[in-house]
């Protein structure tokens, strides 16, 4: 069920202009409109990669549908869009709301962590996976994602760490998932990788990708037609028929996620200093 705006709070650095706002479970969401400057799509690919990196076993922010109704953007006339010289209105209806890990008046959310407290996360390996994602689904932009201190057991399974605090990663940030708007599954060495080659230092060959190759092989089709499903029709505008194309050539490319993997070593640098090419 959609969740009901109820405070508007800033506005986001980014592209997509997105809005920092609490909904009706009292939980902070970044919210992205459907008019946002980077494309209506970008609102699906947000919602469809959600699906399939829980299914991997990737931690990324919970989602939800946020309503932002006529009269609640009518009390925040700070809600807008701007395109070039002009700011207009958003738009009233369902938009796409990524839930903030914690509640950021209380705890410090990071987009960058120095080399080494970046050694200390507790997921470090979930960089592994995310790059095996990033490489499926053609992510066009630069791994993204936030670090914050917390109960590990919260956001991860028990056995990734024995201290019960620490910093975890979150990968977040999917608009330019399936080539952003142009639903064009592309091959590049160079996309989707994060920026800080420490994060990749345990990559020895293609067995460090794993369980996640694996799962990205064994990707079940009914986990896809699900998450096509359930994308909003306001979203689309008709382009259902080219999304659920974008998504059979994804469940075919699959098969070739080993050579994908692989094939960033010749980039132009390697970013995986122990596995050699």
């Amino acid at each position: 069920m959609p969740l009901a705006a109820r405070q508007w709070i800033r506005k986001m650095r980014g592209g997509a202009q997105a809005h920092l706002i609490v909904a009706e479970d009292g939980q902070h969401y970044v919210v992205k409109c459907k008019q946002n400057p980077q494309h209506r799509r970008v609102l699906v690919n947000e919602w469809v990669s959600r699906t399939l990196l829980d299914y991997l076993g990737l931690p990324s922010p919970r989602t939800e549908l946020i309503e932002l109704s006529e009269e609640f953007l009518a009390l925040h006339p700070e809600l807008t869009i701007s395109i070039g010289n002009r700011s207009q209105p958003v738009a009233p209806g369902l938009h796409f709301g990524s839930r903030m890990p914690v509640d950021p008046n209380r705890f410090v959310i990071y987009d960058y962590l120095p080399d080494a407290l970046l050694r200390q996360i507790a997921n470090m390996r979930d960089f592994l996976g995310v790059l095996v994602f990033d490489k499926w689904v053609n992510n066009a932009d630069s791994r993204q994602c936030v670090f914050f201190r917390a109960q590990v057991k919260e956001f991860l399974a028990q056995e990734y760490w024995p201290k019960k605090v620490a910093f975890v990663a979150l990968m977040m940030d999917h608009g330019y998932t399936f080539g952003g708007p142009h639903w064009r599954l592309d091959d590049s060495p160079l996309t989707g990788l994060y920026c800080r080659p420490l994060v990749y230092e345990a990559v020895t060959g293609l067995g460090s990708f794993e369980p996640w190759i694996e799962r990205v092989r064994s990707f079940p089709p009914e986990v896809l037609d699900n998450a096509f499903k359930q994308v909003p029709e306001w979203w689309l505008n008709g382009d259902r028929e080219p999304l659920e194309q974008m998504l059979e050539n994804l469940w075919r490319r699959r098969m070739r996620i080993d050579a994908l993997v692989e094939a960033t070593r010749t980039g132009r640098v390697n970013p995986f200093p122990n596995w050699p090419i």
